[in-house]
């Protein structure tokens, strides 16, 4: 009904809006993003607007609830264990705070403490965001919303379990160490913070204290210096995605602290960080190389076979599909460095976005939601940075050691997926070979690896 939906698109409703969401801060950070994802142009400015209020909102626990969390999480006894303690958090985010504190042994360490209830509350906040949703209908049925607000549960769960997060951020740290012994290049490039186990529990985690401010930052230096930064986040994000399969899925560019004394990159906050099956990511390298070599047929192939598309699509949608796919792939198709700000990627892709929302049948598979959301930072990062980069000899350097499965045989195709041949290149399905090259798929929805 219009006149329900007008009530909700205005300047005062959106304020009301965004005072009853920042109540359920951390599911409506979570929702906002992941639609974000699927198309900021999908969702309408006024419910962006309320998303953008609540980010920017800071929610302070009481300091009595906090120490009242810290004794029971870490013992009455848990100021003995640190010098001194920072009583004002140095940073809020949707599911907890951030502390600086000392050890006894002169070492500074962050302290992150959740805030309580967050996740009792997960069900009952989603929930009542899909009735507002619902009633509303503010947003297209072809964003799926139900599906996003399911793997939004599960994310949700998953960073609110800080000893998880404790693990995943010694796993990462062990995979740079590796990398930089593998790669003389890597050595010195990046840095994890080592997790202080005495000082953490299911909802406090203690990591020690990394220099550094946000990476964006690195837009105000010189050419030479934001294409290295660009580079190199480039090498580690394909480093996680195609070698290690475990990736930290959070686009927050406050999680990489650039320094600038030591050329360093600092990496924090692994709650959102997952692995995906080796499956997955050898379709996902088969979708990208097709995207680069501008293949129509091996995109189709791979995009039915991972589940962006049914194939009963028109074949309006299979062609903004493919087209997306191509811009996307851009970065990678060229042996020349690849002006990211010149390109204009998201404005070319974003026209193709119409035309996927009105015919799309399905939803993207589930990792795509934590995978397009790393790849979008990714390009944003670059485009942020003004970066001209050479992305094919990044991926080049990758792809020499990647190796890839069979391709599983499948019955054919639904009748709908017949003819798409029209405008291809000669196929070629990678089906146990080498790729030849890469680009960021665009995840059902064309334009999540470009914002």
């Amino acid at each position: 009904d219009e006149s329900v939906k007008s009530a909700y698109v205005n300047e005062e409703s959106a304020e009301r809006m965004a005072k009853t969401l920042s109540k359920l801060r951390g599911a409506a950070l979570k929702l906002g993003q992941m639609l974000s994802l699927q198309d900021d142009h999908a969702v309408p400015p006024q419910l962006q607007a309320v998303f953008n209020k609540i980010r920017a909102s800071a929610h302070v626990m009481p300091q009595a609830q906090l120490h009242s969390t810290l004794r029971s999480e870490l013992g009455e006894d848990w100021r003995d264990r640190v010098r001194s303690f920072g009583e004002q958090p140095v940073a809020s985010a949707s599911i907890g705070q951030v502390h600086r504190a000392v050890l006894p042994d002169g070492r500074l360490v962050a302290l992150k403490v959740q805030y309580p209830g967050v996740a009792a509350s997960i069900d009952s906040d989603l929930a009542n965001l899909r009735r507002l949703a619902n009633y509303t209908g503010m947003l297209p049925r072809t964003l799926f919303v139900d599906n996003i607000i399911r793997v939004a549960k599960e994310e949700l769960l998953a960073e609110c379990d800080y000893a998880q997060e404790a693990a995943h951020t010694d796993r990462y740290r062990a995979l740079v160490t590796e990398a930089e012994a593998a790669n003389p290049a890597l050595r010195g490039a990046f840095r994890v913070p080592a997790v202080i186990p005495e000082l953490s529990s299911a909802r406090v985690l203690a990591t020690e204290w990394l220099a550094g401010g946000p990476v964006e930052a690195v837009e105000r230096m010189g050419a030479g210096r934001r294409n290295a930064v660009a580079s190199r986040v480039l090498s580690l994000t394909l480093l996680e995605l195609f070698q290690w399969r475990f990736m930290q899925t959070d686009p927050n560019w406050g999680n990489y602290l650039y320094d600038a004394p030591s050329d360093t990159i600092s990496l924090i906050d692994f709650g959102a960080a997952r692995e995906y099956a080796k499956p997955f990511v050898d379709d996902y390298l088969r979708m990208v190389d097709a995207c680069a070599r501008r293949d129509r047929n091996a995109i189709m192939d791979t995009s039915l076979r991972l589940g962006f598309l049914t194939g009963d699509e028109p074949g309006e949608m299979h062609d903004a599909h493919v087209a997306a796919g191509f811009i996307l792939g851009e970065p990678f198709a060229t042996r020349e460095p690849f002006d990211f700000a010149a390109s204009q990627l998201s404005t070319r892709v974003r026209q193709h976005v119409p035309v996927m929302l009105k015919y799309r049948q399905r939803p993207p598979p589930n990792e795509i939601y934590s995978l397009h959301r790393k790849l979008s930072g990714f390009f944003m990062l670059c485009i942020r940075l003004r970066a001209t980069i050479d992305c094919r000899q990044a991926f080049d350097a990758i792809r020499d050691d990647y190796q890839l499965d069979p391709v599983p045989v499948t019955p054919p195709a639904a009748s709908g997926a017949t003819d798409l041949t029209h405008g291809s290149a000669p196929h070629d399905s990678l089906g146990g070979g080498r790729p030849h090259e890469t680009t960021l798929a665009t995840g059902g929805a064309g334009s999540a690896g470009a914002r």
